[in-house]
């Protein structure tokens, strides 16, 4: 294992791992106090190698890492890849392709929902890693002798659980459900806040044009507060903060102040004022320019369909080994239960074929549950 800390020892290290068909990939970071992840260290490790990388390490030019992410030629093996590739892409605005997830794989094949990659190392090779330093300070300099030992392992054993999911995905036929999900965490799209998307982050649900509009303004100004000062979202509002001024919209600091959520005297902040104007650039949107709602479910019996398709879910996620969450959520079964050509990954591709279908005939009495010798099996009853 070599620490790297120049700039041509990086360029040199990046051409070796280049010559190679595939890499695994980790990074260390630190966001707790900014909006913008702090890059500390970066792993990788071939067949041949391992290196870490000391991403703060004065001059260092990260350039040739950014581009062997974007070689074509190396497969990039990661756990749990979004926030890795969100890092790079804030940095070099380059997504790394082609992946792999080991995360995504595994769930596929039935270890689990997002199963941590401790767990999935020990389920798969028997060793059990040493987690001491999951949430060590990262920035601190100099790094010590443990902190690059955990970094390394992290890369090492991961080429092990690649070797044995990539061959299990083969054999059982699944390499082409994880190659979907490669594409939604591939996609620019994954990582691009603007903050005019940045409601849809929001888990809070508005029944009203009026209110989605605040919403969208609020959440907007929000996000552009938080990158302007490199805070975490919520040190600026909290997600159920936005959600009250959505629902209330005051329109005085008065009645901003009056809001519980918000914490007191803050409405006297400037803060106060711009979150008003934010109200009122909200108030003054064309309803017609908006996102459609969703509709209430006219369906009285829409609850109890969707606990049916959550039977069905787990049910067939049990049989086929694979994770129900990689499957549908259950605001995928709310969507389907309330119309039929809902746009959800669960009525697409290999979904809908495992699940997907029998979920539409569930949903229409073209199929039955029933319990047979302590087991839910399904009946046909076309």
């Amino acid at each position: 294992m070599d620490l790297i800390s120049t700039s041509s020892e990086l360029a040199a290290s990046c051409a070796r791992l280049a010559s190679h068909e595939v890499i695994t990939v980790d990074t260390e970071f630190l966001r707790e106090t900014t909006y913008y992840p702090l890059l500390c260290v970066v792993q990788m490790a071939s067949a041949d190698e391992a290196v870490v990388v000391d991403a703060l390490a004065d001059g260092l030019d990260l350039k040739p890492f950014f581009e062997l992410m974007a070689n074509e030629k190396v497969l990039k093996v990661f756990h749990a890849a979004r926030q890795d590739i969100e890092i790079i892409f804030h940095l070099a605005a380059t997504i790394p392709h082609p992946i792999f997830d080991t995360q995504v794989a595994a769930m596929v094949l039935g270890y689990g929902d997002s199963i941590a990659y401790d767990q999935l190392v020990e389920r798969i090779t028997g060793y059990r890693p040493d987690k001491t330093h999951r949430f060590t300070d990262w920035a601190r300099r100099p790094l010590t002798e443990e902190q690059l030992h955990y970094a390394v392992s992290d890369v090492t054993h991961l080429r092990d659980v690649f070797v044995a999911l990539d061959a299990d995905l083969k054999k059982r036929g699944r390499s082409d459900w994880v190659g979907s999900e490669m594409e939604v965490l591939t996609s620019p799209r994954t990582y691009d806040f603007h903050p005019e998307r940045a409601w849809e982050r929001l888990k809070t649900r508005v029944r009203k044009p009026k209110e989605l509009a605040v919403l969208m303004e609020v959440a907007a100004w929000r996000e552009q507060e938080a990158q302007s000062r490199d805070v975490p979202r919520s040190r600026v509002l909290k997600d159920d903060t936005v959600g009250d001024i959505a629902t209330h919209a005051p329109t005085s600091l008065e009645r901003l102040g009056s809001l519980r959520s918000l914490p007191k005297g803050f409405e006297r902040s400037k803060w106060g004022t711009e979150i008003l104007a934010a109200v009122q650039r909200g108030l003054a949107r064309d309803p017609a320019t908006l996102p459609k709602l969703e509709k209430p479910r006219g369906n009285s019996n829409g609850t109890a369909i969707v606990e049916l398709l959550k039977v069905l879910l787990r049910m067939t996620s049990e049989r086929h080994a694979v994770a129900s969450k990689v499957i549908a959520t259950v605001d995928d079964l709310e969507q389907i239960a309330a119309d039929d050509n809902a746009e959800v990954g669960a009525l697409h591709g290999w979904r809908r074929e495992l699940f997907g279908e029998a979920a539409l005939a569930l949903k229409h009495g073209r199929l039955a549950l029933a319990i047979e010798r302590g087991r839910v099996i399904k009946v046909d009853r076309t």
